[in-house]
């Protein structure tokens, strides 16, 4: 059951990070995501613009962008169409907390987000109903952790914007092969 979620401040001038693709006319475009759903919203929900907290957890997510094709995110080449764009957001976000046990009880979420108690991944539905609560508490987003990475312990942002504010790029998108190894990894 979800209760009144667990509201928490986003750091002010904090960079975090959009996996794209190249052709993509605007990345940071927020209504792509109303349009087609995604973990934190059912299409229709309002606009949601998805956000990795550092590298290393939008590196985890092309394996995700991936599933369901013949494709091996380890056969991708170095001028593959995924880019990273570097992101601030307006100051002063307020959302729900789903990094802490206290702020995933909150949301109605186990403690084992982002898999369930016995195994599997915590269902979308589950998390769609807590974003609900969240924009209902008039927050603008979910700050969680990553199902993109195995243990969780990747962030992510499912930011919700206010009518007419707008994520801005804070520098040039980063072309696949500047991102997608570990620093110190070739290949």
């Amino acid at each position: 059951m979800t209760r009144e979620p667990h509201a928490t401040s986003l750091p002010a001038g904090h960079t975090w990070w959009r996996v794209a693709d190249a052709a993509w006319a605007d990345p940071l475009d927020a209504t792509w995501a109303d349009r087609v759903g995604g973990r934190w919203n059912a299409p229709g929900d309002g606009p949601t613009l998805y956000l990795n907290a550092d590298i290393a957890t939008a590196r985890a997510q092309v394996p995700r962008m991936l599933a369901g094709t013949a494709i091996d995110p380890e056969d991708l080449r170095d001028d593959a169409p995924f880019v990273l764009v570097p992101v601030r957001l307006p100051t002063r976000q307020r959302v729900a907390d789903a990094t802490t046990d206290t702020g995933l009880v909150a949301l109605g979420l186990p403690r084992t987000y982002p898999r369930r108690a016995r195994g599997g991944e915590v269902p979308w539905s589950d998390c769609r109903r807590a974003a609900r609560a969240t924009r209902a508490a008039g927050l603008r987003g979910v700050h969680a952790r990553s199902a993109a990475t195995p243990d969780g312990s990747g962030r992510e942002l499912a930011w919700f914007p206010a009518s007419g504010a707008r994520a801005r790029p804070a520098g040039p998108a980063l072309d696949f092969a500047e991102w997608r190894h570990e620093p110190g990894r070739t290949g």
